[in-house]
């Protein structure tokens, strides 16, 4: 009796012991969901899933799921969301950063970046720096790497002709819902309309807004070539993302997680960066197919105007002028 109590007390111990080993494991097990508002289609989509993969195939005790297209958090929810914990990554912008970070707001200025090698080096050297730091204080999110979400164009549903930012007034255009988005708007003449990304294929075919602007692969991605005829080419905004983490999240990892995603932010925003800027020189041609008129303008009036509208703007008063004129420089 006493052997069998024993051996009972032994089996009871060891499935203990499994259990609590099993628990162990699981509790080690983290799950990373990547949030974007880019369609499924676009390179920043794509480049999430190699994310995934990288992540995932280093079995360092993280899962990854991916939502592009806005399919978990509605576009503009996600910081918060990151930040009251319900959410751990998302490709966040520059005016995300500003309504939190005032001082960071020349980020979302029109013609600030002259094109893709001026932004990227900015956002690698002492600008960049500042902002890391100050997003990861401010915020408590940390950001892991940058990529390019392209340079931004006009895109309207009739085409008219243009030649200045006169031209464009009275133009229903869509602007997600950020005070320096319908600033940048007012540099283009245009009426800013507050829309989510995912509402606006269906709004320009209604004609609930006269056009949109974002990068030439965007519009290609979401097929607004289908329901536009006109892209002009105003190049006001060479803008960045950056895939960015909450701190809470990140300081639950081990370093040899950190690493991991780390370096697996840093090549996914590397492969978006090469695929998007190789293909924004093939996609005005490709658009011209698809029977869109694609316009270059002077961009001399342009710059003339969005010059004169923040020099009045209260909201550019916050910002740091000594980075804005850092990040002016060639």
């Amino acid at each position: 009796m006493h052997k069998l109590s024993m051996f009972a007390r032994g089996i009871a111990g060891s499935a203990l012991a499994i259990l609590l080993a099993s628990g162990t494991a699981q509790a080690a097990d983290l799950t990373l969901r990547f949030s974007t508002a880019a369609p499924p289609a676009d390179f920043l989509a794509k480049s999430l899933e190699t994310f995934k993969a990288d992540v995932e195939a280093a079995k360092v005790g993280i899962k990854v799921e991916t939502y592009p297209g806005s399919k978990l958090f509605r576009q503009g929810t996600e910081v918060p969301a990151i930040q009251r914990g319900n959410l751990e990554m998302s490709t966040m912008t520059t005016f995300e950063i500003s309504q939190q970070v005032p001082r960071f707001g020349f980020l979302n200025r029109a013609y600030l970046f002259k094109d893709y090698d001026h932004m990227m080096k900015v956002l690698a050297g002492p600008v960049g720096k500042a902002l890391d730091a100050a997003v990861a204080k401010d915020m408590d999110i940390e950001i892991l790497s940058v990529a390019y979400l392209g340079t931004r164009q006009v895109n309207l549903r009739k085409a008219r002709a243009v030649k200045s930012p006169d031209d464009l007034k009275g133009v229903k255009m869509r602007m997600p819902a950020s005070p320096e988005w319908l600033l940048l708007g007012r540099t283009l003449n245009v009426e800013p309309t507050p829309m989510a990304m995912p509402e606006v294929y269906v709004a320009l075919q209604t004609g609930a807004i006269d056009g949109q602007e974002n990068p030439l692969t965007i519009m290609n991605a979401a097929k607004f070539f289908e329901v536009t005829e006109q892209v002009v080419l105003t190049s006001h905004l060479v803008q960045p993302v950056f895939f960015a983490i909450g701190k809470s999240f990140w300081d639950k990892m081990s370093d040899a997680q950190k690493k991991v995603v780390k370096d697996a932010a840093v090549k996914a925003a590397d492969q978006n960066n090469k695929g998007r800027y190789g293909d924004e020189k093939r996609v005005a041609d490709l658009l011209k197919t698809k029977g869109l008129k694609v316009d270059a303008v002077d961009l001399a009036p342009f710059r003339a105007n969005a010059d004169k509208i923040y020099a009045a703007s209260d909201l550019a008063k916050k910002w740091d002028a000594k980075l804005m004129a850092e990040a002016l420089k060639p």
